[in-house]
């Protein structure tokens, strides 16, 4: 969703045999992560990567995955997604809707006119190996002020 304002962009691979939420392979990455540059030469800086696992994965199975006592493993819960969402900064940016928003149930979604979600995509992790403080080498992005709404393991 490159129309809306993030701090870190998830480009997620998308293709037949790319689901990896009911495997592992720690050479392909789900998502790659990047930040957004300003300025005369925008575009985009590699900064980490994401792997993924379904929703319904048990905490031994992330913890097989990538070490519950060196990573946060995470989940965004009951957001709304908003009509229309291509024309608006419903991602992180509104009150109301995504990620920041304060619409957190099914019937409240319904009735602003949204489409409600459970869970977004299952479980993730984020991993930033350019980064030379371990906390953020294996931090989920909140503590970087990254505007995640989440639970995490």
């Amino acid at each position: 969703m490159p129309e809306q304002r993030q701090n870190v962009y998830h480009f997620i691979l998308e293709f037949p045999g790319s689901d990896d939420k009911d495997r592992f392979d720690p050479e392909q990455p789900r998502a790659l992560l990047y930040t957004k540059i300003d300025g005369p030469s925008p575009g985009y800086k590699l900064v980490g990567v994401m792997y993924m696992a379904r929703y319904g994965t048990t905490e031994e199975e992330l913890n097989a995955r990538v070490p519950l006592s060196i990573a946060r493993w995470h989940v965004h819960l009951n957001m709304c997604v908003p009509q229309q969402a291509g024309k608006r900064d419903w991602l992180m940016g509104d009150r109301t809707f995504g990620l920041n928003g304060s619409i957190t149930t099914e019937e409240a979604c319904r009735a602003a006119g949204g489409t409600f979600k459970p869970h977004l995509a299952g479980w993730m992790v984020h991993i930033y190996p350019f980064e030379t403080d371990p906390v953020k080498i294996w931090g989920a992005g909140m503590d970087d002020h990254n505007g995640m709404d989440h639970n995490s393991m």
